[in-house]
């Protein structure tokens, strides 16, 4: 009878020990480290505007993951704060994605699509219609020897006009002084990107969007997308705190939905996080085709978007496509 009980005793203890191994081993923090604060950046423009509902969200309290987030003028800020470890999460231009990952053998990834195509082309008289009416026009625009360049001249190549033979393109500096010749030239074509399109609307009478270049690219049925802005995070982060960065990711899915759902509401907060201007949000957030696109969707999109680029200037992208690693597929 003792042996029995011994024996007995013996299975109990075991089993209890293994339930508490068990227990000890679902414990977040053994298993699941998770950061102390995650730092995302934004830009001003329609590439930061999806994340203004998780910013109002983050300074209420109502997330779960820590957030630290600040707004930036340009990518050329962002850049050297993302390489060097001062940010873990950023917004920026497509092509500046895999110009990074190019550049940092790898140590940055893409993490979702947020806008799609936002340029267009506009005129103050009326006798743009279609792509095929720039024949013999000069167009106004800026973002030369970048993405706008390269997908417009992609764009006017796959519908059979010749960027240096049939058009002339000139180039300004900023988009601002895009606006100020419209302003000033009845008749002028120009390209300009969502928000100032709304901006010049409010300056320059009878300005009408004469080519929406998005639904251009999509009318190619080229597997691709123009695409604008994508999500992009630290590898050595994105790694670290996979958990963390796969619900930030729902976050600012959520986020995204409510910048098209709730228009009003996002371009006040637009206007609070110093973005775009709320008056000039309104109008311009419908045409700034904010979207969240994640795994194989985004891959399929992007490479096809990197791939155009390639052809038509290879530094644009880094050099090279990147590899499958550049895209995180959970």
């Amino acid at each position: 009878m003792k042996s029995k009980t011994f024996l007995t005793l013996i299975a109990v203890l075991t089993l209890s020990l293994s339930l508490a191994l068990l227990a000890g081993c679902s414990q977040p923090g053994l298993t699941s480290p998770r950061a102390e604060q995650i730092r995302v950046a934004g830009m001003k423009g329609p590439t930061g505007i999806g994340l203004v509902h998780l910013m109002d969200q983050s300074e209420q309290g109502k997330v779960q993951n820590p957030y630290v987030f600040s707004i930036h003028g340009s990518a050329d800020e962002i850049t050297p704060k993302l390489i060097n470890g001062e940010l873990d999460l950023a917004a920026v231009p497509a092509n500046l994605a895999s110009v990074l990952y190019n550049n940092t053998k790898g140590q940055v990834v893409v993490l979702a699509i947020n806008t799609l195509g936002v340029n267009y082309l506009v005129e103050t008289g009326t006798a743009i219609s279609s792509l095929d009416d720039v024949r013999g026009k000069t167009i106004y625009a800026s973002g030369k020897g970048s993405s706008p360049e390269f997908a417009l001249r992609y764009l006017l190549a796959e519908n059979g006009i010749d960027p240096d033979q049939d058009v002339t393109l000139e180039w300004k500096s900023e988009a601002t002084e895009v606006v100020a010749l419209l302003a000033q030239t009845p008749g002028m074509v120009a390209m300009l990107p969502q928000p100032y399109v709304a901006v010049a609307q409010g300056k320059v009478p009878g300005l009408s969007v004469a080519v929406d270049l998005n639904a251009v690219w999509k009318d190619l049925d080229n597997g691709s997308l123009m695409i604008t802005g994508v999500l992009v995070g630290r590898k050595a982060f994105v790694d670290q705190y996979e958990s963390q960065v796969k619900t930030f990711l729902e976050d600012y899915q959520a986020s995204t939905r409510l910048a098209n759902e709730s228009i009003p509401e996002t371009a006040r907060l637009t206007e609070k996080y110093g973005i775009v201007a709320a008056a000039a949000a309104e109008k311009a957030i419908p045409q700034c085709n904010i979207t969240y696109l994640a795994g194989s969707e985004m891959k399929t999109a992007l490479s096809g978007y990197l791939e155009v680029l390639m052809a038509q200037n290879a530094k644009s992208i880094g050099g090279q496509l990147p590899d499958d690693a550049f895209y995180f597929l959970p």
